[in-house]
């Protein structure tokens, strides 16, 4: 039995050498994501600012072009950071807390789900109405158009938009402000080893 726990903690000190890879990945796939929803904000920033700030059609946030500015600087260019990790720690509060407000002030109505799928046990009374749509939206689209190329790429869904993704990316984010940017595969580590090195 020792022999087995001595074998498991030398395959762990090995791995050690390796547990930079575990951020880089989170931050690869993370900064992309991050990157295009602070672009697409600020490309259209008027009318992000509007949805921002109409109480009756939108999220009814005050100062809502501050609030765009926050959230879309926020996503570019914390995702640059994140993907060249760079900052991590620090860039992973302001993108945590933009995640918590996304899921909650704009997806929470709509439950878990980000698509709809009346299958799940996570199914709300939305998900399971979608189901209705999506068939019909189907057999318009067979009656009247090419599916087989419509259909080509993938097969069609209805979005739910609830909290999933959202949640999803805050969770990841809290394990990048727990771990940091990665060792040997972070600007962080680099500055690290250079300027707080222990003489």
């Amino acid at each position: 039995m020792q022999a087995l726990a001595n074998l498991y903690q030398s395959i762990l000190n090995k791995l050690r050498h390796f547990d930079g890879l575990a951020p880089l990945a989170l931050r690869i796939y993370l900064a992309p994501v991050l990157m295009q929803a602070g672009y697409t904000k600020l490309s259209a920033f008027e009318d992000t600012a509007a949805w921002f700030g109409n109480p009756d059609w939108g999220l009814g946030l005050p100062m809502p072009e501050v609030m765009v500015a926050l959230a879309a600087g926020t996503e570019f260019f914390g995702g640059i950071l994140l993907l060249i990790g760079l900052a991590t720690r620090v860039v992973a509060i302001p993108m945590m807390f933009t995640m918590l407000v996304a899921a909650f002030a704009v997806h929470w109505e709509n439950g878990w789900l980000a698509i709809a799928d009346s299958s799940s046990w996570l199914a709300n009374e939305s998900v399971l109405a979608a189901g209705d749509k999506l068939a019909m939206a189907k057999s318009i689209l067979q009656e009247h158009g090419n599916y087989e190329w419509l259909t080509s790429s993938g097969s069609f869904v209805i979005l739910n938009n609830g909290i999933e993704f959202a949640i999803t990316y805050f969770v990841m984010l809290l394990a990048l402000l727990m771990t940091g940017g990665g060792r040997y595969t972070s600007v962080d580590h680099l500055l690290a080893n250079k300027y707080l090195k222990p003489e």
